[in-house]
This record gives C-alpha cells, sequence and structure tokens, in this order.
C-alpha cells in the first residue's frame, strides 16, 4: 500500500471507529428503551467496560463501507454496525473466560471477568448478543422489513454454531485432536471469518444491492477474514503482549493448531500476499469506487498489531 493510500485508509478507518464508538456510548448509555423494565448498573458497566475500550472497529468499518459502495443508508449501516460489534464483544468477553482461552488482559486493560467478576462477564455477554438483535430489527434502524430480516438471520448463522461459535467448539477441541490443514481453515473461516463476512455481505444488504454483489462483497469478505487470522497467529508468534495489549504465545503454547504452526511463518507470509490478491481481484468489478475496502485488505495483511 502506498503511503497516500494508507494515509487516506488510516483517517477513514479512524473516522469509522469514532462514528461508531459514539453511537455504542449512547446505546449502552443505561436508559430503558420500550418494554425494558430496567437495566442494572452493575451489568451495563460490565458491558461498557468490555466494549468501549478502544480497538480498530475494524468489523463495523467493513459494514459501513460496503454500504456506502453502494450509496447505502448511513445511519442504517451505523446501527448494523454497532450491532455487529456488540457480537464480536460478547465474543471476546467469553472467549476470556477461565473455561476459554483464560485471559487477563484485553486491549491493554484487565479482561471483563477480571475486572468484574466471572458472573458478570457472562451475562455482560449475553445482553451484547441479544442487544444486537434489538439494535437491527428495531424501530430505530430504517429498512424495509425484509433487509432487517436478511440482516438478522444472517448474524444469528454468522455467530451461532455454524459460524463464531462453533468455530470456538472447533478451537477447543483442536488442542487435543490436532487437525489437518483443511480443518484448520474450516474452524478459522467459523471462528474469526465468519463475523467478517458477514459485515461486507451486511453493507450489501443495508443498500439494497444485487444478489451478485451481495455474493462477491461475501466472498470478499471470506478472503480477507482468513487473511486477519493468518495474521493474528504470526502475531502471536512475532509480537509482544506491549504492542498487542494481550497475552502472545498462548497458542503455541496450548498447543493450538494454526496455519502458522503447521507451515511456518514464511509460508504463511506468501499465503497472506495471495490472500490479498485474490481479494482486490473480487473488488476490480467495482473499480476505484472500492479503493478504500482494497486498502483494508492491504492492511489487514500487512498489520503489525
Amino acid at each position: 500500500m502506498d503511503a497516500q493510500a494508507a494515509s487516506d485508509f488510516e483517517r477513514i478507518l479512524e473516522a469509522d471507529a469514532a462514528f461508531v464508538e459514539h453511537f455504542l456510548d449512547e446505546a449502552l448509555d443505561g436508559r430503558t428503551r420500550g418494554g425494558e423494565i430496567a437495566r442494572p448498573t452493575r451489568l451495563v458497566a460490565a458491558m461498557r467496560h468490555g466494549v468501549l475500550n478502544g480497538g480498530k472497529r475494524l468489523r463495523p468499518f467493513l459494514v459501513l463501507e460496503t454500504a456506502a459502495l453502494f450509496g447505502g443508508n448511513r445511519d442504517a449501516a451505523l446501527r448494523v454496525a454497532g450491532a455487529l460489534e456488540c457480537v464480536h464483544c460478547y465474543s471476546l468477553i467469553h472467549d476470556d473466560l477461565p473455561a476459554m482461552d483464560d485471559d487477563d488482559m484485553r486491549r491493554g486493560q484487565p479482561t471483563v471477568h477480571k475486572a468484574f467478576n466471572e458472573a458478570a462477564a457472562i451475562l455482560a455477554g449475553d445482553s451484547l448478543l441479544t442487544y444486537a438483535f434489538d439494535l437491527i430489527a428495531g424501530e430505530g434502524t430504517d429498512l424495509p422489513a425484509a433487509h432487517k430480516l436478511a440482516l438478522v438471520a444472517g448474524l444469528a448463522r454468522a455467530a451461532g454454531m455454524g459460524g463464531m461459535a462453533g468455530g470456538q467448539a472447533l478451537d477447543l477441541e483442536a488442542e487435543a485432536s490436532r487437525p489437518d490443514e483443511a480443518g484448520i481453515i474450516r474452524l478459522q473461516a467459523m471462528k474469526t471469518g465468519a463475523l467478517i463476512r458477514y459485515a461486507c455481505e451486511a453493507g450489501a444488504i443495508v443498500a439494497g444491492a444485487p444478489d451478485r454483489d451481495r455474493e462477491t462483497l461475501a466472498e470478499f469478505g471470506a478472503a480477507i477474514g482468513l487473511a486477519f487470522q493468518l495474521a493474528d497467529d504470526l502475531l502471536d508468534e512475532t509480537s509482544s503482549a506491549e504492542v498487542m495489549g494481550k497475552a502472545t504465545g498462548k497458542d503455541a503454547g496450548a498447543g493450538k493448531a494454526t496455519l502458522v504452526a503447521l507451515h511456518g511463518q514464511d509460508w504463511a507470509r506468501r499465503q497472506l500476499d495471495g490472500l490479498a490478491a485474490q481479494a482486490e481481484d473480487l473488488l476490480e468489478p467495482f473499480g476505484e469506487q472500492a479503493a478504500i475496502l482494497r486498502a483494508a485488505s492491504r492492511f489487514i495483511v500487512s498489520r503489525r498489531r
């Protein structure tokens, strides 16, 4: 990525992250909405700790920018982006629990179960997951009912047993079963890739893009999702906890199956280059309008944290 493209990308990524952060800050303000009885103060505080703690907000960025590619309603895209980030943050809160990955730090801060307790972390994650569907389906999201239905169904499948949660289950099993390359790719496509794939397709759904374009953006999301996890596994071996804001070297210590462990760092870097090329090829039909998404794919394969 040339210097100007990198600068433009970083500026837009930061602006979108701030946009989403402001939305989530207001959405998690503790005030009840229609039909709710009360929002317990400690529960809301735990949710806010797990969500309003920085982060790149890459998945919301992908929703916003794929919607923009097709001229979609930005306010509606923001609500979908915020919903997806709630699901992502719920997954991080639960992944950090002692029964899962057992981490003490996340984004440079104590994990939710360390800052509060395990019960609060479980309930915060549960609440964020369910709130995501409220955000999409609620009256505040100005989209046709058919679009909302597609977004809700897509998020449920991306987050559930056939997507992220199922991938996490396979990842835990992999510590003992030692899957082959195909098995690792499958679990990573579910655990990490499913939400990134959804992010790219969701923006197209918000904008009412044709089915063919939706499918292309979903394929793009699948490619960069695999690249994201591959880069993450590479960073786990080569970076530090200070840079990453979380523990590193844990995958190797736990005997987790990764493509980096299977094939080595040089192979992983070559694969990342190939995935970046694949992602850019998929965006070719959209011309210069997809420049920011091309920059996103290059950022993913070359990221340092």
